[in-house]
């Protein structure tokens, strides 16, 4: 079956930079659009970033200018580089590519990584 994992996270001082990686796994046949999402404690889950399938990419205006999303299909990887981290950008970070498996092709399902936690000190 199809897998997502994310990889990457961890403690950073406010400033400076972090690097994620969404990796899919299994019985895929591509991968559509892929997105980043977050979720800080007492918040409701936040979009982050989207690599589209034809490579353009879109951002939250929360993060747009300071994060920058990739993606690797040849890894069946997505990148979320993100620079001049804020306080507030602590959270756990989320990975949900949309994928053709041989189940679903031509059809998309959606998947879900279980989240990796980002902490951002002062």
């Amino acid at each position: 079956q199809v897998q997502v994992a994310e990889f990457g996270g961890g403690l950073v001082q406010a400033g400076g930079s972090l690097r994620l990686s969404c990796v899919a796994s299994g019985p895929i046949v591509s991968i559509g659009d892929m997105h980043w999402y977050r979720q800080a404690p007492g918040k409701e889950r936040e979009f982050v970033a989207t690599v589209f399938e034809d490579g353009k990419e879109d951002y939250g205006a929360s993060v747009k200018g300071r994060f920058f999303a990739s993606r690797d299909n040849s890894r069946n990887t997505m990148f979320l580089q993100m620079d001049s981290l804020k306080i507030e950008d602590a959270a756990i970070y989320y990975c949900n590519p949309k994928i053709r498996d041989r189940k679903s092709w031509p059809g998309l399902n959606s998947y879900w990584g279980q989240g990796i936690q980002v902490i951002v000190s002062s």
